[in-house]
């Protein structure tokens, strides 16, 4: 079976509805609390790749830090808004669920049931 892994918030409710609707399937996902634990430049292109985004895409624009960084400029780089994204992991959209090559953002939540194996 394809491993699983879950970027997670718990205070998010989008974020618990996809976990809950993984265990529901008898799915018991490795549970990533990226605010806890970010990941790297490298983990977050290689999320990027398996997602098809840009970074740009995956930043939450409604957050504070996203304003306060003035990242709405069009002349940020990719590595730039990868590397604010590292420095503020609150910035990524989250659930990001993975499964093996692919990945997909569980926004809504159902969207995580797309690339199960």
């Amino acid at each position: 079976m394809t491993e699983l892994t879950l970027y997670h918030n718990p205070r998010c409710s989008k974020s618990r509805g996809a976990l809950e609707l993984l265990e529901a399937r008898g799915l018991a996902p490795k549970v990533v609390r990226y605010l806890e634990t970010p990941p790297n430049a490298a983990e977050l292109r290689d999320l990027l790749a398996k997602l098809g985004l840009s970074a740009r895409q995956l930043l939450r624009t409604g957050e504070d830090e996203y304003k306060a960084l003035h990242l709405d400029a069009a002349d940020i780089s990719e590595d730039q808004l990868i590397a604010a994204m590292v420095a503020h992991p609150k910035l990524i959209e989250r659930p990001i669920l993975v499964a093996g090559s692919k990945a997909v953002v569980g926004r809504p939540p159902e969207k995580v049931l797309e690339i199960l194996p």
